[in-house]
């Protein structure tokens, strides 16, 4: 049973995006609706098949859900976009077509929305490619700095939260895989209160639509642009503070040949540039938050 402190049934969108899942679609919503009717909620299934070429669309109508479809592919986030300006309810629960997210942890999940903003399944073990496990590490290695929290698990497709939050965020997030990274720094980045639950993460059916190169790029540079958003001070300053250094180290060397040189003013002036822009972005930011 799912249930607040104060025992009240909960109403809960659960919101799917699918595209050329024939493979699993029709498994992932017999599972999730034989198991929802024994969790005692208010519910909504919406399945929204961004754009499929194969028979997704066909699969999903032959289940008692809600079928939204886009004429074409959009993407990941632009499929939950739709799904979510279409659910009734403010708890939006959301899970992956692929069979490779535990459905029935949603329950656990949304047990602990009434304390949270968000609650999302952290994955005990993830199966990378080895080429891409370093750039993995980095990639959350940086976003737990720029965030100043330890983030269990920074893209995870099983997650629950509140659409009123959601909403403050939604002009911010993209349209494609990165937008569950990005709704993750929004609401750590704005100290919005995240729960991490570890969950069971199985090996999906047919060809994953992740590009390792590509996407680790558009990752990195996603992180980077979300924490300018909301604490440029944490990108602007390491920087202003390399350089400041590298010119001290320069004017030492060039005062020992008591030759001040035009290097060391230059990267003294780069140090000076960077510093006075993060601190005239964090301005903006904080005069934008309030």
């Amino acid at each position: 049973m799912i249930a607040n402190k104060k025992n009240v049934k909960q109403r809960i969108s659960i919101v799917i995006p699918a595209y050329n899942e024939e493979q699993r679609i029709g498994v992932v919503l017999d599972n999730l609706l034989v198991n929802v009717v024994l969790w005692n909620i208010d519910y909504e299934v919406i399945v929204v098949d961004d754009g499929s070429k194969d028979k997704t669309a066909e699969i999903i109508k032959r289940h008692n859900v809600q079928l939204i479809q886009h004429e074409q592919n959009k993407g990941y986030g632009a499929a939950l976009k739709t799904g979510i300006r279409f659910a009734k309810y403010n708890i939006i629960a959301i899970a992956d077509a692929d069979g490779t997210y535990p459905i029935d942890k949603i329950p656990e999940l949304v047990g602990f929305i009434h304390e949270c903003d968000m609650v999302v399944g952290a994955r005990k073990y993830i199966k990378l490619p080895l080429v891409t496990r370093p750039a993995k590490w980095i990639l959350n290695k940086y976003a737990n700095y720029l965030v100043k929290y330890d983030i269990p698990d920074l893209n995870s497709g099983l997650r629950v939260f509140k659409k009123d939050v959601y909403q403050k965020f939604s002009g911010l997030l993209p349209n494609g895989f990165s937008f569950t990274t990005t709704i993750t720094l929004a609401l750590l980045s704005n100290d919005y209160r995240v729960k991490y639950i570890s969950i069971d993460y199985f090996k999906r059916a047919g060809k994953s639509k992740i590009r390792p190169i590509r996407d680790t790029i558009n990752f990195f540079s996603l992180i980077t642009r979300t924490s300018l958003y909301f604490n440029p001070l944490r990108v602007f300053m390491p920087i202003a503070l390399l350089l400041l250094t590298i010119g001290i180290i320069f004017l030492g060397y060039d005062l020992y040949y008591r030759n001040i040189t035009d290097r060391t003013m230059i990267v003294f002036l780069w140090g000076m540039q960077f510093g006075v822009m993060g601190l005239l972005a964090d301005m903006i930011s904080r005069l934008r938050q309030d």
